[in-house]
């Protein structure tokens, strides 16, 4: 239950983050998830949208570069401590947290928070969550279209 991800590679220069989602809005595309980390000399700005492959089509019409990359997405209870209990089930598995965001109140009620990972090993995560019943989110969940236009 992995959901595709655009990693979008933005200059750190006035502007760059607003012309990459004005051109996104401009074109009907709708932002599900938002993250942006950012270093001296670019940011990556990470999203799920509501259409893919309309979205890799205005980014390469504007030469913003980007990549497609696996995500799992994870409902959590919305308290104290529920991270924690939900990274425990990693202890020992060798599996790696690249990166990770938050959605809070989200999930169909706001007891409830998204978490979405880059794990280094996907499927393996997906498994352990299953495992241990945890829910994960599909593109149906986030309003996202699947497939190839």
């Amino acid at each position: 239950m992995k959901l595709k991800q655009l990693s979008i590679f933005l200059e750190n220069a006035p502007d760059r983050l607003y012309d990459a989602t004005f051109a996104l809005g401009a074109a009907g595309i709708n932002l599900r998830s938002l993250s942006i980390c950012d270093t001296f000399e670019f940011g990556v700005l990470r999203i799920l949208v509501s259409d893919l492959v309309k979205a890799r089509r205005v980014l390469m019409e504007k030469q913003l570069p980007a990549r497609v990359d696996d995500v799992v997405a994870a409902e959590v209870d919305d308290t104290p401590g529920s991270l924690a209990s939900l990274l425990s089930l990693f202890k020992g598995s060798q599996i790696n947290i690249n990166y990770m965001y938050a959605l809070a109140g989200t999930g169909g009620t706001v007891s409830k928070a998204v978490m979405v990972f880059r794990f280094s090993d996907n499927d393996r995560a997906v498994e352990i969550l299953r495992n241990n019943n945890v829910k994960l989110l599909d593109a149906a969940d986030f309003g996202i279209i699947e497939g190839v236009k």
